[in-house]
């Protein structure tokens, strides 16, 4: 069951759309990238693999709409991945208090610059984030952050996509926890090749229903 209502979060009410499979074992909070939305194809082909292995999800726009407005013109709230962050932090804190969600472990999923404010969140909450999944990330804008998460991370990035496939194995280099990169054979920085996308379904949701027991 899908049910669309506004999330209170560091001091302002954010859309999504919170989806609770019968008997989940775990629910996956999703961190869209800069200038996407809590509609994000992508993203939303990503959550349905995940609910088709027991997995909740919550796919929420991390900008309210007065904000995505501004962002249209300034494009500076986008790559403000504290704010980003201390919106996912808010989200993550509900999931553990909501009577319906508080017995789940969490994920994180992040994609682009939603991948660092899914980083720093994992970071601030190492208690309650179990694990992460970054898609075509950018953990380098994590900053300190990077070193202090404690949940085992995935980090997907197509093949082509030169400089962030570097900045991804640079951060699995730093990284202290169990963080592991899959390459995407072919795949540009949006997976729009044919069957690229179908991979990064798969594999997150591996990750996740490993880790969220």
């Amino acid at each position: 069951m899908t049910t669309a209502t506004l999330f209170p979060t560091a001091g302002t009410e954010l859309e999504g759309d919170l989806t609770l499979p019968p008997g989940a074992h775990g629910i996956v909070l999703f961190a869209h990238g800069s200038g996407s939305s809590r509609h994000s194809p992508r993203n939303r082909q990503v959550a349905a693999e995940l609910t088709g292995r027991g997995l909740g999800t919550l796919l929420v726009d991390l900008l309210t709409h007065a904000e995505e407005v501004d962002d249209a013109r300034t494009r500076d709230l986008r790559f403000d991945i504290g704010l980003l962050a201390d919106r996912l932090i808010g989200l993550v804190d509900w999931l553990a208090e909501h009577p319906e969600t508080r017995s789940l472990p969490v994920g994180l999923f992040g994609a682009s610059t939603g991948a660092a404010a899914a980083l720093v969140a994992a970071a601030a909450r190492p208690a309650d984030v179990h694990a992460v999944v970054s898609r075509g990330g950018r953990p380098d804008l994590a900053g300190p952050a990077l070193v202090q998460v404690a949940a085992p991370t995935l980090l997907i990035v197509g093949e082509r996509d030169l400089p962030v496939l570097e900045l991804n194995d640079q951060a699995r280099a730093a990284m202290t926890v169990a963080a592991e990169l899959r390459v995407v054979p072919g795949a540009t920085h949006l997976f729009e090749e044919p069957g690229a996308l179908e991979i990064v379904a798969e594999e997150a949701g591996t990750w996740f229903a490993t880790h969220l027991r």
